[in-house]
């Protein structure tokens, strides 16, 4: 069973009781906390409105958004990564406590403004209070629900959430130990998303679009290429084309890469992607009949990143 009193929500089991003011590596307590609730254009064309032909360009803030997704960004993450482009939030924790009740009303209020879909961004240290949150008002929501996570994700916690998640958008960052160690302190990284992910296509199938070419239902897998880490990288998407089917899953290739945060104190990776280091990982996609969103270069900036100021959730 899932706890907050010795918390067991993501792999690293790290015991805490968080409802006494402990907090784990994530940085979360036992209430709720958020940066931000917006309707949010920087996502995949199939949540926001756009092109879904294979490989179309325009990826995470692709120019042709019709739509926007309805998002909430939590505060806190269970991962490390140095070079997050949410540091803030993610690894200093900045945001502002909200109740259950009041996340539901900022669900609610969003598929009010007109949002594609609910965005639940970094969900993970508070997956048994969105779990509850969700329970009261999913008859409420006619749009979908997103899962957008890190990928480092316990088993038990996703299948907690069979039934009340639409489309699961994890991150899969890493497949060699020594990467996901060095840079998000998670050596057991692969070990854990690998058996998520199956879990959560699962839950979901196949993707499925409505008339207007948005996904109602399925996994969308992102993955961030890093500077220096290309073969690892293809090693991933040939685990994802030898592992799943043809359609059984969309991904997104994130051309996006910034140094920021902490990422100057890593040398290799303090620079920007090369177009070689990119294109590799594309071509190794295709080879394997992976379908889903490329980036431009031009998306090598910070132009996605929101300003984590409060606003949306009072």
């Amino acid at each position: 069973m899932l706890t907050l009193e010795t918390c067991n929500l993501c792999p690293r089991r790290c015991g805490c009781d968080r409802t006494r003011g402990q907090t784990g590596l994530c940085g979360a307590g036992g209430q709720l906390r958020a940066a931000k609730a917006m309707i949010h254009k920087g996502e995949e064309p199939c949540l926001i409105g756009g092109d879904t032909t294979k490989y179309a360009e325009g990826g995470p803030g692709g120019k042709e958004a019709r739509f926007g997704a309805g998002a909430v960004f939590f505060s806190g993450c269970n991962l490390r990564c140095v070079f997050c482009q949410n540091y803030e939030i993610s690894i200093q924790n900045k945001g502002w406590v909200i109740s259950t009740g009041r996340l539901e009303e900022i669900m609610l209020d969003l598929q009010k403004q007109g949002a594609s879909c609910i965005d639940l961004v970094t969900p993970t240290p508070y997956v048994v209070q969105i779990k509850e949150a969700l329970q009261q008002i999913r008859k409420d929501l006619t749009i979908p629900v997103v899962y957008n996570c890190g990928g480092y994700e316990s088993l038990e916690a996703i299948e907690s959430l069979d039934g009340l998640i639409d489309i699961y958008m994890p991150d899969l960052k890493y497949k060699d130990p020594r990467l996901s160690a060095r840079y998000s302190k998670a050596a057991d990284y692969f070990e854990a998303a690998a058996p998520a992910l199956e879990e959560m296509v699962r839950q979901t199938g196949s993707p499925v679009f409505d008339s207007q070419k948005r996904l109602l239902k399925g996994t969308l897998v992102r993955h961030l290429v890093l500077p220096g880490c290309r073969r690892d990288s293809m090693d991933l998407m040939d685990y994802l084309g030898s592992h799943y089917r043809p359609g059984q899953i969309l991904i997104s290739l994130l051309r996006q890469y910034t140094p920021w945060g902490d990422a100057k104190k890593y040398p290799e990776i303090d620079r920007r992607l090369t177009t070689f280091e990119y294109e590799s990982v594309v071509d190794r996609a295709l080879a394997n009949g992976l379908e889903g969103y490329r980036q431009g270069k031009d998306s090598q900036n910070m132009s996605l990143r929101p300003d984590f100021d409060g606003s949306g959730l009072q």
